[in-house]
């Protein structure tokens, strides 16, 4: 009943920013469910993809079986670093792969795999800064409907002149309830965002790591001894 006979009470500026709040909070809401859906399903394909990728003794039996795994990181960098080593291990299409590559072709494959891991990192920020605005405009949409709705309840005082209890507190307590609205969304924001943007480091470093063994499992079944020695 409170709540009701403040909305009451609110100005039509106060009513707008708390109209503008609650569609930032059913952003806010959808991104971190998607996200954290989104985060979930990656890191179990990212776990069953692992299992597979070390059980097998070749770098592209993988590749060569034609498997497509949707929503898994690690796959997409695996899929994009053996796209560019097949290329490099073939002059054509309808060749045979060669036994060897060179480094330099190493070379552009590992500059691929790093391309991979910065898409595939991206794919997974994408839609957070959407909880960052949230976050940080949010309470400063709240301040900005309170200081709005203080002042224009002194105005009304003093153009009535009295300036009694009853006067003034519905006006004072209908602006209070939009720092309470921005409140309400930054703080269930901020909880998420950090809590993504963590998930977001750790699955991060899971793609450089897994880079990095991919390229020196690459380098070992077809890079030359002769030339690793030269390279080192």
């Amino acid at each position: 009943m409170q709540l009701t006979y403040l909305w009451s009470r609110a100005p039509i500026e106060g009513k707008a920013i708390l109209a503008i709040l609650g569609c930032f909070s059913i952003f806010a809401w959808s991104i971190m469910a998607s996200k954290a859906l989104q985060m979930r399903r990656a890191k179990k394909m990212n776990y069953y993809f692992r299992q597979e990728f070390q059980a097998q003794k070749q770098v592209l039996t993988i590749y060569d079986r034609r498997v497509q795994v949707d929503g898994c990181p690690l796959f997409a960098v695996y899929e994009e670093g053996c796209m560019e080593l097949n290329a490099r291990l073939k002059a054509a299409p309808e060749e045979e792969r060669r036994r060897w590559i060179s480094l330099k072709g190493i070379e552009h494959v590992k500059g691929t795999l790093e391309r991979a891991v910065s898409q595939e990192s991206l794919k997974l920020e994408s839609g957070l800064i959407l909880l960052a605005i949230a976050v940080s405009g949010a309470p400063f949409l709240g301040l900005l409907g309170t200081v709005w709705g203080v002042m224009r309840a002194f105005g009304d005082v003093a153009m009535r002149g009295a300036a009694d209890l009853p006067t003034l507190a519905p006006g004072v307590a209908a602006a209070l309830i939009t720092t309470v609205g921005g409140l309400l969304v930054a703080i269930p924001s901020m909880f998420g965002y950090n809590w993504l943007v963590h998930n977001l480091r750790v699955m991060t470093v899971e793609l450089d790591n897994f880079a990095q063994q991919l390229a020196s499992k690459m380098e070992t079944e077809f890079l030359r001894d002769d030339d690793v020695r030269l390279e080192v």
